[in-house]
C-alpha cells in the first residue's frame, strides 16, 4: 500500500510539524500562488556550513594574529639591528677620522720639527765654522751662544712641554783633558745665560757649577747612580749645553759632561745609526722624572757636521743634538675636547743586524706601551698592549722603520729601533655613539603595528558582529525550516540550494509551494522534491460535532480548543514517532513510516489513534469549565489508511 492519496504512488513531504494554526488551513495554494513560502536562496545555508565557516574565520584570525606578531617581532628586530648597525658605522667612521687626525697632526708636527731640527743643526755647523775661523779654534771647542733661547724655540716646535734638548760635541780620546778644561771655563757662562732666560731660581750659576762633574763620566745605575769617569778608548760624546737647565733627578748632579754613548745602550745604538746614515735617528728611551721613576719616550740623535751645509757627503760629523720627547706629552693637544677614547699602542722593537746582513728581533729590547687619548689629554694605561681585542678589525697601524743604510757598516748586534703605532677605539668611544634611537624606533614600529592591529581588531569585531547577526538569523531560519520541513527534506533543500547557487550564481529567492516544487522567480523551471515510501500508514482524525459547536462560540474559544487538542496530539506524535502532515480545519492528518521508514508503522498508527482518543476525552472535560458544558460532547473520529 502506498501512503497518501490512492491516485498518486508518491507522497510529497510537506510538513506543518509544530503548527496548529488555530483552525487555520496550513495547506498551500496552487502552484505558484501567493500562499507559497518565498525566502532568499542563500538564507537556507545549513548551520553546519555556517559553523565550519565560523571555524575557518577563527583560524584565519589566529593566523593573521600570528602573522602580525611575527611581523612586529621581525620588523622591530630588523629596525633595532639596522639602527645599531648605523650607530656602529658612525662609530667606525668617526674613529677612522680621529685616527687619521692623530696621524695627520702628529705627522705634520714631526715633519715640521725635523725640518727645524735639521736647520738648527746646519746653523750650528755654520756658526761654529765662522767662530773657529775667527778664533783659530776647531771642534769640539765650541759653545753655542744664546743656547737657551734657540733650544727653547726648537722645543716649542715639538708641542711637548717636557722636551729635553742637549748639545753634545764629539770628543776624541786625545782631546779629553783639553775638553774638560774648556767645559769648566764655559759652563758658568751658559749656566748664567740659561738661568736668566728660563727664570730658573732653584740654584745660582755657581751652585750649578759646584754640582757639575768636572770630567766626562757615565752613571753606574747599580752603584746608586754614582758618576764614574769614562776610561774606555775612543771618542766620547759628553752632554755640554742642555735645555732646560737643571739637575739629574737620580744623582742630583748636572748632566753636563755625561757621556751620551755610555748613558744607555739605546742611545749608543741610535748614535751609531746616525753616524752611518748621516741623518737624524730615532729610538726608544726612558726619561727619568723622579728618584726611582721614569716614563717612556723617544730619543732623537741629530748629526751636526763641520761647516755650512753644502750637500757634500765627506763633511765630518763633529757633534750631535740629543732630544728626548715623552710620549705622554706627544699625544696631547692632538684632538678636540670631547673626542675621547682613542687607544694608542706603541711598540718599540729592536732589530739586530748580523754580519751577513740578516735581521733578527731582539726581544729584551722590545717595549710596548698603551696610552689613551682623551681630547687634548693623554694618559698612560700601562706597559703592555692593553687594547680591547674586540676592536682588532678596526686597528690603524703606522710603522716608522729605521733609515735606509748599509747594515754592514754597523757593528754586529747593533740595534736598529723599529717603532710601530697601533690605534684602536675603546668601549668608551663606542658608548659615546650609542643612543636610544634603536629603542625609540623599535617602540615607534611596535606602536604602528599595535595601532594597525587595533584597527584590524575593530574591523574584525565589526565583521564578527555582522557575522554573528547573520548566524543568528541563519539559526532562527533553520529552526523555522526545521519546524516546517522534516530533516531529510530540509537537508535536500540545502543541497539543492547549494547546487543551484553554484550553477546559476545568483541570489534570486526560492519559492516553496504546496506541491513542494522549488521554483525560481526567473521561471526557469520546477524541481519537484518527491520520494517513494512503499510502507506508510496515514491517520486521519476529525472532531465530531465541531461545526455545530464552533458556530456557537467566539473565535478565540475555537482557537483555545484546537490549540489545546492539537498541541496534545503533537506531543503524542513526537512520543510515538508519528509524522504530522497537516491540519485542515478540525481534521488532523498524520503518517507513520515517513520520512523515516519503519516496519511497525501500522501498529504505531493504531496506538497513536488510541492515545489521541483518550487524550481528546480528557482535554474536553477540562475545557468544559471555560468553553461551555457541551464541549465534552465533542468526540474524535479516527481513520487509518494503510
Amino acid at each position: 500500500m502506498r501512503s497518501g492519496t490512492s491516485k498518486n504512488s508518491q507522497v510529497t513531504q510537506q510538513s506543518t510539524h509544530g503548527s496548529t494554526g488555530g483552525g487555520s488551513d496550513s495547506r498551500s495554494g496552487s502552484e505558484g500562488s501567493g500562499n507559497g513560502i518565498s525566502v532568499p536562496r542563500r538564507a537556507y545555508a545549513p548551520p553546519s556550513v555556517a559553523m565550519r565557516e565560523e571555524a575557518n574565520v577563527v583560524r584565519a584570525r589566529v593566523l593573521v594574529a600570528i602573522i602580525l606578531l611575527l611581523a612586529v617581532v621581525g620588523v622591530a628586530t630588523t629596525t633595532n639591528i639596522l639602527v645599531r648597525q648605523q650607530e656602529r658605522s658612525n662609530f667606525e667612521n668617526k674613529f677612522a677620522a680621529y685616527a687619521t687626525e692623530i696621524l695627520t697632526v702628529s705627522g705634520s708636527n714631526l715633519r715640521q720639527f725635523n725640518e727645524a731640527l735639521d736647520s738648527f743643526a746646519s746653523s750650528i755647523g755654520a756658526q761654529a765654522a765662522t767662530e773657529h775661523a775667527l778664533r783659530n779654534t776647531s771642534w769640539p771647542f765650541y759653545r753655542l751662544p744664546h743656547w737657551s733661547v734657540q733650544a727653547q724655540k726648537l722645543a716649542q716646535l715639538t708641542g711637548v712641554d717636557e722636551t729635553l734638548v742637549a748639545f753634545a760635541p764629539i770628543v776624541q780620546e786625545d782631546k779629553r783633558d783639553e775638553w774638560n778644561r774648556f767645559a769648566a771655563e764655559q759652563n758658568p757662562l751658559w749656566y748664567q745665560e740659561s738661568i736668566e732666560n728660563e727664570g730658573y731660581t732653584r740654584f745660582t750659576a755657581q751652585e750649578l757649577v759646584n754640582l757639575t762633574v768636572p770630567f766626562s763620566f757615565y752613571y753606574e745605575s747599580d752603584d746608586g747612580h754614582q758618576p764614574l769617569p769614562v776610561t774606555r778608548p775612543g771618542e766620547v760624546v759628553p752632554y755640554f749645553q742642555a735645555y732646560p737647565v737643571g739637575l739629574h733627578p737620580e744623582s742630583k748632579t748636572m748632566i753636563t759632561n755625561m757621556d751620551a754613548i755610555l748613558s744607555s745602550q739605546q742611545t749608543e745604538d741610535i748614535y751609531r745609526i746616525a753616524k752611518v746614515t748621516r741623518r737624524a735617528s730615532v729610538g726608544f728611551t726612558r726619561i727619568d722624572i723622579g728618584a726611582e721613576s721614569s716614563i717612556p719616550g723617544s730619543q732623537i740623535v741629530q748629526p751636526i757636521f763641520d761647516g755650512p751645509d753644502t750637500g757634500a757627503e765627506d763633511r765630518e760629523m763633529v757633534a750631535v743634538l740629543l732630544i728626548q720627547l715623552p710620549w705622554l706629552d706627544y699625544f696631547e693637544n692632538l684632538l678636540d675636547e670631547g673626542e675621547d677614547g682613542i687607544i694608542v699602542v706603541i711598540e718599540m722593537a729592536c732589530h739586530s743586524f748580523l754580519e751577513d746582513g740578516t735581521q733578527t728581533l731582539t726581544d729584551p729590547r722590545h717595549n710596548t706601551f698603551t696610552y689613551q687619548v682623551n681630547g687634548q689629554d693623554a694618559v698612560l694605561l700601562g706597559e703592555a698592549d692593553l687594547h680591547d681585542p674586540e676592536y682588532d678589525d678596526l686597528a690603524v697601524h703606522t710603522e716608522s722603520s729605521g733609515l735606509r743604510f748599509d747594515p754592514s757598516e754597523l757593528p754586529e748586534g747593533s740595534c736598529v729601533p723599529m717603532q710601530t703605532i697601533h690605534m684602536y677605539p675603546s668601549a668608551e668611544l663606542e658608548d659615546s655613539f650609542r643612543t636610544n634611537n634603536d629603542i625609540v624606533y623599535t617602540v615607534v614600529v611596535i606602536v604602528i603595528f599595535v595601532f594597525t592591529t587595533l584597527v584590524f581588531l575593530l574591523y574584525d569585531f565589526s565583521v564578527g558582529r555582522r557575522q554573528r547577526t547573520v548566524m543568528e538569523r541563519i539559526m532562527k531560519q533553520d529552526r523555522i525550516v526545521a519546524d516546517v520541513f522534516p530533516t531529510a527534506i530540509r537537508d535536500r533543500l540545502y543541497e539543492h540550494q547549494a547546487d543551484s547557487a553554484d550553477l546559476e550564481g545568483d541570489d534570486e529567492p526560492l519559492v516553496l509551494d504546496n506541491s513542494l516544487l522549488i521554483k525560481s522567480s526567473s521561471n526557469s523551471g520546477s524541481l519537484p522534491l518527491a520520494e517513494l515510501f512503499p510502507s506508510v500508514t496515514v491517520v486521519f482524525a476529525d472532531l465530531v460535532g465541531f461545526t455545530a459547536w464552533s458556530s456557537a462560540r467566539e473565535p478565540h474559544h475555537v482557537f483555545i480548543l484546537l490549540e489545546t487538542i492539537y498541541g496534545a496530539f503533537d506531543k503524542l506524535a513526537y512520543r510515538h514517532g508519528v509524522f504530522k502532515v497537516e491540519t485542515v480545519g478540525d481534521c488532523y492528518v498524520s503518517a507513520v513510516g515517513l520520512p523515516e521508514p519503519r516496519k511497525d508503522h501500522a501498529v504505531v498508527a493504531c496506538k497513536f489513534a488510541r492515545d489521541c482518543i483518550k487524550k481528546m476525552k480528557g482535554a474536553t472535560l477540562k475545557l468544559e469549565v471555560s468553553l461551555g458544558p457541551d464541549t465534552s460532547d465533542l468526540e474524535l473520529r479516527t481513520g487509518i489508511h494503510r
